[in-house]
């Protein structure tokens, strides 16, 4: 069943060094605030372990095509009941009281993120959603109702440089032009006239 009131927090909170896994080390992204929102699908719980599983889905809602390989989904926070994220008393983050099993790394503020599958095109293109991403969090704590919160972190395909319109094309001598031009410097080489003078004949 889809979790309607899982939000996306989007909140540019800094950048982070983390890159697509050919990109160096350095590499930062962008927060793609209003221009990708992250859809969660509640798919299962396994009650032994308290493990929720979930399938996460990135969505393009700009009008500029997303380089796909970029494209990671970071947990933001976690929330109570309450709608609060940090215990009551040692005022930690609830993240911090959870397992998440299989991330792909983490933020340089501890956050974990998931990197999101490419599919046939190297581009997720303008109202378009990305391959699903299955995650899975343990809650430690035993807590039975809690919400997490995602961002995306990526990149936008430059757009293309633009093709010379016809106006700016160069133009096409003449056959006549290329005669005058032979003749010009036929004239030149016998020396019959001067660099001045082919000047004002030819500017």
């Amino acid at each position: 069943m889809r979790i309607s009131h899982l939000a996306t927090t989007l909140l540019i909170v800094g950048a982070f060094n983390i890159g697509p896994a050919d990109a160096s080390p350095s590499e930062q992204l962008a927060d793609l605030t209003g221009k990708a929102s992250v859809s969660v699908t509640f798919t299962g719980r396994d009650n032994f372990n308290s493990e929720y599983r979930y399938d996460l889905t990135v969505r393009n809602r700009s009008s500029d095509p997303l380089i796909a390989d970029s494209l990671i989904i970071v947990l933001e926070k976690i929330t109570n009941l309450a709608g609060e994220d940090r215990e009551p008393l040692k005022s930690e983050p609830l993240l911090n009281r959870f397992e998440i099993v299989g991330q792909d790394g983490e933020t340089e503020d501890g956050k974990p993120f998931f990197r999101v599958p490419v599919g046939a095109s190297p581009d997720l293109a303008p109202l378009t959603d990305s391959l699903p991403l299955s995650i899975r969090i343990r809650n430690r704590d035993y807590v039975s109702v809690f919400t997490p919160s995602f961002r995306v972190y990526g990149k936008k395909r430059p757009p293309a440089e633009p093709k010379p319109s016809a106006g700016q094309t160069q133009p096409v001598p003449s056959p006549q032009d290329r005669q005058t031009d032979r003749l010009i410097q036929l004239l030149l080489k016998k020396g019959l006239i001067t660099e001045e003078e082919r000047k004002t004949i030819q500017p």
